[in-house]
């Protein structure tokens, strides 16, 4: 994927697809690094499944046999020297955290947040929410659907 918005709006649609009623999407960026977070309340994911998970030739999906989405953003933490954990317990929800370090010369751009925001809160089904925190040094932006 060409910027990292990409990325966390194909995660973030998981959630939507996992039936979260809430997703939270927390970029945070300290010194040469950048966290991304994505959190959601969904259905989970189950453990035989989570150990693949980060493997293109593992989906849930039944229209194609591959999924690229978190291994593509694996890619990219690890080409910039970071990192991507998944977290997750099936009824309770799923966490992606993925760690780059900006000065590496191949850290993706951050890319469009706000358009990325913009089209997850236009795909939101009844019931769900979005928090989308962006954080750097001391300053903070928080756009929340539950304030709307």
């Amino acid at each position: 994927m060409k910027d990292l918005s990409l990325n966390v709006l194909d995660v973030a649609h998981n959630s939507i697809s996992a039936g979260a009623a809430l997703i939270e999407i927390t970029l945070r960026e300290e010194a040469d690094l950048l966290t991304i977070s994505i959190k959601d309340n969904g259905c989970g994911i189950a453990p035989e499944m989570l150990r693949t998970v980060t493997d293109p030739f593992t989906t849930s999906r039944t229209t194609r046999k591959v999924g690229m989405g978190l291994p593509l953003f694996k890619l990219a933490a690890e080409q910039s020297g970071g990192a991507l954990s998944i977290e997750s317990e099936v009824g309770v929800g799923t966490q992606v955290k993925a760690s780059f370090y900006t000065s590496n010369i191949d850290c993706p751009p951050i890319g469009d947040m706000g358009s990325t925001a913009a089209l997850l809160s236009g795909a939101l089904k009844d019931g769900m929410e979005l928090v989308y925190s962006r954080i750097k040094d001391e300053k903070s932006f928080i756009y929340d659907t539950r304030e709307t």
